[in-house]
């Protein structure tokens, strides 16, 4: 005999409701998302990747140490987290695009030291003086780095990996791009074909994070009050719904 699943109890059912609002946002809407919700999520979408984005390439062009690094970026990225905390986004949503303008926050500044080398960089022959690293080396992330000298023999502070080979001996001419500014470190040049734009591979990232705001904001639309007595997120001067 089939038995019928009986549905839950209304304080039960009430409770589901509540935790998935809260988790994953209300979306108290029927059909598609208003538009200007829509809009609003695009927007903090690109102005929070704009600011990483952007905040890292003035540090690296200006040198400007706290905006080269990426401790702005990532103040730019708490500020997005806490914008969607306050429209009450769903958590788990506000949790992802934290990840993720966390991760674009953390690549920013290797990219935009790449974009000033590939604007204004000029390339010199250094001297290799020492060889570390590979794959055999301990903690080693299998990189071979080089040690190197400019042409005046003055050392340089940073090791080479572009370009640095297990072939690589000391004494081996190295070719390295350098900031006439010092700007931002040297890096090796490594042959081969025409390299992908500096600032293409965060692409992805920041495209992943504009959608990731726009889920986010769109989900937050609520008509019915919380637990708060609070509904918010109505669009203003709107009508009310008829009674």
């Amino acid at each position: 005999m089939n038995r019928r699943r009986r549905p839950p109890p209304a304080p039960e059912r009430d409770l589901m409701l509540h935790l998935r609002s809260r988790v994953w946002g209300p979306a108290e809407f029927v059909g598609l998302p208003p538009w200007w919700l829509t809009v609003e999520g695009i927007l903090a979408g690109c102005l929070g990747a704009g600011a990483i984005v952007g905040s890292a390439v003035a540090g690296a062009w200006y040198g400007v140490p706290g905006l080269r690094h990426g401790e702005v970026g990532l103040v730019c990225a708490a500020a997005l987290v806490l914008y969607l905390c306050v429209v009450r986004a769903g958590r788990a949503l506000v949790g992802i695009v934290a990840v993720l303008a966390v991760c674009l926050a953390l690549q920013a500044p290797p990219a935009a030291v790449g974009l000033v080398l590939a604007d204004r960089g000029r390339v010199e022959t250094a001297l290799v003086t020492s060889v570390e690293g590979g794959p055999g080396a301990v903690s080693s992330t299998g990189r071979y780095l080089c040690s190197v000298v400019d042409r005046d023999g003055v050392p340089l502070e940073v090791r080479i990996w572009r370009g640095c080979k297990r072939t690589t001996r000391p004494g081996d001419p190295l070719a390295v791009v350098h900031d006439p500014q010092g700007h931002v470190p040297p890096r090796g040049v490594e042959a081969g074909g025409p390299r992908p734009g500096p600032l293409r591979g965060l692409g992805g990232w920041a495209a992943a994070l504009v959608v990731a705001c726009v889920v986010a904001v769109v989900r937050s639309y609520r008509l019915s009050p919380d637990a708060s007595g609070r509904t918010g997120r109505e669009r203003p001067f709107a009508s009310p719904p008829p009674g």
